[in-house]
């Protein structure tokens, strides 16, 4: 293990400190000169994330010059030592106070060497793979419908397998809600992927690490003032329906809503944490 040395221009809790966290890297012959870095924060995934991992095989990553960084908010179950079998970069929340979602994808920020990032749940899979790649590799490039674009958010579905009629009635009606607004020139996206170019994200200090929920929100509203999203429909992403199972539909789209509130208008996240479902 090594101290991780911090980039000053995220955004951080005024308590934290480098000896909260540490980095391990994987002993394997590094990417070269990334273009991407998959950043998935994680807390206790020990089920997820070697699925999610899965979907992002050695091989395509090589290809498409992708590094993969796990951001780990402190678990104590097998997530690290999962993880740590293919990801490149694996870091470690030790502090005794609880780490924030944001604060564990700037953390990840801060040890990635990509020109993109793209943060991902770990939860949360690509319908396809490899042209969820390739569409991020040549929009890393300035190529394609979306190269002006300073961001990225993808459509939302649960994964196929887990599907009730719910969860189709609910998502195609939310993902068809946020491509007008995107149409409208807001800037929205789901948090479950967002898709950054690194000077974009450095340029607002990344993600407000104070709020425990709505710092999705929060990023791209702040990207948005200069820069423009894309919602890119290509970029379909799929994740596991445990939040929605345990909580309901109607109480998500609650939190959703009263979190948004507080991060564009009072700066603070109305939920206290985001309680984690595993």
């Amino acid at each position: 293990m090594q101290a991780m040395e911090h980039t000053s221009s995220l955004i951080l809790p005024g308590n934290a400190s480098p000896d909260d966290v540490t980095v391990w890297k994987r002993n394997a012959e590094p990417v070269t000169k990334p273009r991407i870095s998959i950043i998935l924060p994680m807390l206790h995934e020990e089920k997820l994330i070697a699925k999610t991992l899965a979907a992002f095989p050695e091989p395509l990553c090589r290809e498409f010059n992708v590094e993969i960084v796990v951001s780990d908010g402190g678990s104590t179950d097998m997530s690290v030592a999962i993880a740590s079998e293919t990801a490149d970069v694996v870091i470690t929340h030790t502090a005794a106070r609880r780490q924030t979602i944001a604060e564990g994808r700037n953390r990840g920020a801060e040890a990635a060497s990509g020109e993109t990032l793209v943060f991902i749940n770990a939860d949360t899979t690509p319908a396809e793979p490899r042209v969820f790649l390739q569409i991020i590799a040549e929009w890393t490039q300035r190529q394609g419908k979306y190269a002006s674009a300073a961001a990225l958010a993808c459509p939302v579905e649960v994964t196929p397998s887990e599907r009730k009629w719910s969860d189709v009635l609910f998502h195609n009606f939310f993902n068809n809600y946020l491509k007008v607004l995107s149409l409208l020139g807001f800037g929205v996206g789901r948090g479950e992927c967002q898709i950054i170019r690194t000077a974009a994200f450095h340029a607002v200090q990344g993600y407000n690490a104070h709020l425990a929920a709505g710092e999705d929100f929060d990023l791209l509203q702040r990207i948005a003032k200069s820069e423009t999203i894309a919602l890119a429909n290509e970029l379909l992403v799929y994740e596991s329906p445990r939040r929605y199972r345990t909580f309901g539909y109607m109480r998500i789209l609650g939190q959703w809503f009263m979190n948004w509130v507080g991060a564009t208008f009072l700066q603070k996240s109305i939920s206290k944490e985001w309680t984690p479902v595993r």
